[in-house]
């Protein structure tokens, strides 16, 4: 049998404070035998690490809200967490568990003012999609037309501020946090900016309209349009527009070649936000794309959007000019710029940026196609996680970035899962020469 969702923001806070006790304590065992033997192997610690990062992830999938979004964003955001924290937060990136429909119902009426039934002809019981702060309904305007409605979970941005303090602080005890507190304060005030965003359903009906006039002179990007009338701060009603899920592109409805397309359309897409409108979508993962068989692409949820400043942009393309061109002095200073790499710490070894450099420049280091489906570029990522403990001092996260950093993650498990054979080389030397 389900739990019953934690609602309200007592119920939320001791939740979260009884999560925190739990984790303090075990890390403090932790301290302790240490501070008796000496020593705590890795395989003891890597099973510490493991059993709080259980509990942590266990809470915040029964919590939903705050606390689950930023387990989402800290699954994705590796440099900052023990690996055994990461992967168990990955289970936070699964479908969440729907809402009871009378909650949903009860807060379409208090956002909308107005009886459910006089909204709409119908409205779906089962959802047709459930997330970390709200739920996705269909539904048929008394008119005809289909939408979906998009409904935040009750008491969620009420509690925001509390749940992110709870886990920062969950996770200092824990002992889970490996940066300054410098860094800890800006990540957590860049996440808490972009949640409060994501919680304002009238700023998301802002992005959409800024997406749609963004892209409306390519004609294979579908956004769907905003019903303002059935809109409000916690509900956002939208015109049902349908794809198909990456999981349904087989290779009887689409051909190499429409996949292809798809990638190169993807890569443009990616390329045109961040170099061109210096705003991008936050959130890239398969469930916010849809495709269909001509090649056209269907992008939904604009919660989480960044919009960049001009001198990052300009930061991020000269390290990816420097990076190609394998100038690692000239690297080592844009990481600065942007805020990756600490100024006061020596520069980096040059093996250390080419080690890298040859991993990630995969898809870029040639003008042939490059075969995504059979990538192993995380693979040899994860392999070489354990050099960054040597560097680990030299570098912070980078603030400003971390969003560039999660779309470009997100899009390059989408044109794995799509199989895509593309050569994006030349692509990339028009934007990077185009953007200066």
């Amino acid at each position: 049998m389900a739990k019953k969702p934690v609602t309200s923001r007592s119920g939320r806070f001791f939740k979260l404070a009884g999560m925190t006790a739990s984790v303090a304590g075990q890390y403090a065992g932790q301290r302790a035998r240490r501070l008796f033997s000496g020593e705590l192997d890795e395989q003891a610690r890597s099973e510490g690490y493991s059993r709080m990062a259980d509990q942590i992830a266990n809470t915040l999938g029964e919590m939903k809200g705050a606390v689950m979004k930023v387990g989402q964003i800290a699954s994705q955001t590796q440099d900052f967490l023990p690996k055994e924290f990461s992967d168990a937060l990955q289970r936070l990136q699964k479908e969440a568990p729907p809402m009871p429909f009378e909650v949903i119902v009860g807060q379409i009426e208090s956002e909308l003012g107005k009886p459910a039934g006089e909204l709409f002809e119908y409205l779906q019981e089962t959802p047709y999609a459930a997330a970390s702060i709200g739920q996705v309904h269909r539904a048929r305007l008394h008119d005809g037309r289909d939408v979906i409605v998009k409904v935040q979970y009750p008491g969620v941005d009420e509690s925001c501020d509390s749940d992110l303090k709870q886990l920062r602080l969950a996770l200092k005890l824990g002992g889970l946090l490996k940066m300054p507190k410098e860094s800890v304060d800006q990540l957590f005030a860049e996440i808490r900016e972009r949640l409060k965003e994501e919680l304002d359903y009238d700023n998301e009906a802002r992005n959409i309209r800024l997406f749609r006039e963004f892209h409306e002179k390519d004609p294979w990007v579908i956004i769907p349009e905003v019903l303002d009338s059935h809109s409000r701060r916690r509900v956002l009603t939208l015109e049902l527009v349908e794809g198909d899920h990456v999981s349904e592109v087989t290779p009887e409805r689409y051909g190499q070649e429409t996949i292809n397309d798809i990638g190169h359309r993807i890569f443009t897409t990616m390329a045109d936000q961040l170099f061109r409108f210096q705003c991008i979508h936050g959130d890239p993962h398969a469930g916010n794309f849809a495709y269909r068989p001509d090649g056209t692409i269907i992008l939904y949820d604009f919660g989480c959007v960044k919009k960049l400043k001009p001198e990052i942009v300009e930061s991020y393309r000269k390290a990816l000019v420097a990076a190609l061109h394998e100038d690692y002095q000239a690297l080592d200073r844009h990481l600065i710029d942007l805020g990756a790499r600490v100024e006061s710490k020596p520069a980096i070894d040059e093996a250390y940026y080419a080690m890298w450099r040859d991993i990630l420049i995969r898809p870029f280091d040639s003008q042939g196609p490059y075969d995504f489906a059979e990538s192993n570029i995380h693979k040899d990522v994860a392999a070489k996680t354990s050099t960054v403990f040597k560097y680990l001092d030299y570098f912070r996260p980078p603030v400003e970035s971390i969003f560039i950093d999660r779309m470009i993650a997100g899009h390059y498990w989408m044109l794995k899962r799509l199989g895509v054979q593309a050569a994006f080389r030349s692509e990339l030397e028009k934007y990077l020469e185009g953007a200066g």
